[in-house]
């Protein structure tokens, strides 16, 4: 199988799809009032469509994310949304261009520790014009903007070639380490056309790949949709979308050996649908999970360790046509947020909240029911006063906030 066939076949599945309206429910038994706020909705312009991903923060509250497509040059876009009195502006930091630069960011942006933003494009399935995808660094004018129309400068720090290397990257988050190096993953590509896990080292003049683990599609799964994500003593943690060449996929560690990686099969997951999303690690070291996508409407999970093995504990089913596309969020009382993408009351999606409780969680729903967006792919973040922000993508799609 060809690399642009298995990345096909992955079940990826990017429509604009019709608008609808957005209502909020609260399904816990106690019931709570919620305010929704649309900070904006996207045009299929200049300004891009497609926020598949999710959105990230910076100290100062403003919101980063991207638009799989749109944008000047109809290939995607990188912007920034910032409260201005009671509204918020879009500012349009990147438009890709297309043709020979790597275009299709599918993953949001991340702050590297340098402060700037970090993140991937998908590229052409295809490799159309040799486009597998690619890692990128965005940073800001060296003077400060006094308009929105102020672009940022963009670096190209690895493009990759579509063979043993890797590629298309997808949903997942770029990770760093203490030194500065850069992890992460491809959907397709590696030596055997199932993805990588793969590592940029900075060095003179650009950075050096290396690939940690090559996907076989085999015991080890494949496809990685998502990113990986360290622990304390260093080992990484992802999750395949494949398993064998069916099932919803599976949950993996990359521990160091020697020169080399180690991969371990933690959890082979049986859920309705694919796992796109990865994982999240609490301070205990349980990690926890979603599973559904465009293929089924899975559920909400968490592997917890014991002894050198793991104990799987659903937390929540979905019922819909399309469940969780992303990685769930922790906050610091142990509560897990997410996305799912026509689920709900009303099948247009929903946000939701599961709280621990004696033993058990407990499961909010905001749902979405179609006016005002539906169909949210993207992980969700929250700001200190507990706020929820995200995207959707019906339509052209929307950037919300949620306020408890």
């Amino acid at each position: 199988m060809t690399n642009s066939e298995q990345h096909r076949n992955s079940g990826i599945v990017r429509l604009a799809r019709v608008a609808g309206l957005f209502i909020l429910l609260v399904t816990a038994t106690a019931a709570q009032a919620q305010t929704l706020q649309v900070l904006h909705t996207f045009t299929g312009g200049g300004d891009g469509w497609g926020p598949y991903a999710g959105l990230n923060m910076d100290r100062a509250g403003n919101l980063y994310g991207t638009t799989f497509a749109g944008g000047t040059y109809e290939s995607g876009t990188v912007f920034r949304l910032s409260r201005a009195g009671s509204g918020w502006i879009l500012s349009s930091l990147y438009s890709f261009h297309g043709g020979t630069e790597s275009s299709f960011p599918l993953a949001r942006v991340v702050f590297g520790p340098d402060g700037t933003l970090y993140g991937t494009t998908e590229g052409n399935a295809e490799g159309y014009r040799g486009d597998y995808g690619s890692v990128f660094h965005l940073t800001p004018p060296a003077t400060p903007c006094k308009t929105v129309l102020c672009p940022w400068t963009k670096t190209t720090l690895y493009r990759f070639m579509g063979s043993s290397d890797g590629a298309a990257p997808a949903f997942g988050d770029l990770t760093f380490d203490q030194a500065g190096n850069i992890y992460g993953t491809t959907a397709g590509g590696g030596t055997y056309y199932r993805g990588v896990v793969f590592k940029l080292t900075p060095s003179t003049g650009g950075w050096i790949e290396t690939v940690l683990w090559n996907f076989t599609g085999g015991s080890d799964g494949g496809i990685p949709e998502n990113g990986v994500i360290f622990d304390s003593a260093g080992n990484l943690y992802g999750t395949t979308s494949n398993y064998q060449g069916s099932g919803a996929g599976g949950v993996y560690e990359l521990s160091p050996s020697g020169s080399g990686w180690t991969e371990k099969t933690l959890y082979t997951l049986d859920l309705t649908g694919n796992t796109l999303g990865g994982v999240s690690m609490d301070e205990h070291g349980n990690l926890f999970g979603a599973t559904g996508g465009p293929n089924g409407p899975g559920g909400a999970w968490e592997l917890t360790p014991s002894d050198g093995t793991w104990t799987f504990n659903l937390l929540q089913t979905f019922s819909g046509s399309e469940g969780p596309w992303d990685t769930p969020t922790l906050d610091a009382g142990g509560n897990v947020y997410g996305s799912s993408s026509f689920t709900g009351s009303s099948g247009q999606g929903e946000v939701f909240k599961l709280a621990p409780s004696n033993g058990g969680w407990i499961y909010t729903s905001f749902g979405f029911d179609g006016s005002d967006g539906a169909g949210p792919t993207g992980s969700v973040i929250l700001d200190a006063e507990g706020n929820i922000y995200g995207t959707t993508t019906v339509g052209y799609g929307e950037v919300w906030e949620v306020t408890p």
